[in-house]
């Protein structure tokens, strides 16, 4: 922080410093992290992607719009200590100094790892790995990330399933150093745990825990401009087997909507900040933002909204 509500002085960290990639082309597409005692947690999209037609030639347009890309560092999931600002791949906890905090991910495979074979045989989410739709086609797509001690809730862009969207729930533990594994839910017989909620046929943005209670960024899975709606999921650190939750229950509310802009400010990111004496607000980033929002180069102005 440069001043109250001013940031800036950003630092680049090389993440294959810290945990082990499976190569050092592709992209990592890292669209959920979360800040949790002294551990930055992150997770790759765990996507996969169709090639854009670029409106020149209609035969390469047309080869383009077939090809759909798998790259394996999307599928990565870990954390890297944090401490003093700085990531470290093993360091001393700050107070309690006979703790070792220490960089790991979810344990891999060949090409991704145990979470999504798990997930392949799945009634749900399985066919959406089999055939795989690209992301922002309401394919496979994580895009929130919620932490609490080793507990993580997964918010899916897609699928949306006949307008439910999905936050699958796991937990980890470290199986060796550097390398985590899944927990078994006794309630389930399985290493995650599947919700439900009905967000008005949008899917996923970003979650972020609020004591007990999820808030959810949502937004369109396809790529289109539409309706961007932030939603409080009560109690959602205490349920125990999977959950359904619509709106006509007592447990999944409407915050409210974020401003309409059509094309420009699509809502991607939010996090808890408290802010002008209100200890209870969100703060709100946009990707293509609206030109207003940059007074000048390198600058960007994010929105701050209270949290009822």
């Amino acid at each position: 922080m440069l001043e109250p509500f001013v940031f800036g002085a950003h630092q680049p960290f090389d993440l294959s410093d810290f945990v082990n990639l499976f190569n050092q082309e592709d992209e990592i597409d890292i669209e959920g992290m979360d800040y949790t005692d002294n551990y930055l947690w992150f997770t790759g999209s765990h996507s996969t992607k169709r090639k854009k037609a670029k409106g020149k030639k209609t035969e390469r347009d047309l080869e383009r719009l077939l090809t759909i890309a798998t790259e394996p560092n999307r599928y990565l999931l870990g954390r890297v200590p944090m401490v003093g600002g700085v990531l470290h791949r093993g360091c001393a906890h700050p107070e309690q100094s006979d703790i070792e905090l220490t960089a790991a991910q979810l344990q891999t495979t060949s090409e991704t790892n145990i979470l999504i074979e798990d997930l392949r045989g799945d009634p749900h989410l399985g066919p959406f790995l089999t055939f795989p739709l690209p992301s922002k086609e309401n394919g496979f797509d994580i895009e929130g990330l919620a932490v609490h001690d080793n507990r993580l809730f997964l918010g899916f862009r897609g699928p949306v399933l006949r307008g439910w969207a999905i936050i699958v729930e796991i937990e980890v533990e470290e199986q060796e150093q550097g390398v985590l594994t899944l927990k078994q839910f006794d309630d389930v017989g399985r290493g995650y745990r599947k919700h439900f909620v009905d967000l008005d046929g949008l899917g996923i943005r970003e979650l972020i825990l609020h004591g007990d209670d999820l808030i959810i960024l949502a937004g369109p899975t396809m790529t289109l401009a539409g309706l961007t709606r932030i939603y409080r999921l009560r109690n959602a650190l205490n349920f125990s087997g999977d959950t359904v939750s619509s709106q006509q229950k007592d447990n999944l509310d409407v915050i409210g909507d974020l401003p309409w802009r059509g094309t420009l400010d699509n809502a991607e990111g939010m996090a808890h900040f408290p802010c002008l004496n209100q200890p209870d607000a969100l703060l709100v980033v946009y990707d293509a933002p609206d030109p207003q929002r940059i007074p000048a180069p390198n600058q960007v102005f994010a929105d701050v909204f209270m949290l009822p």
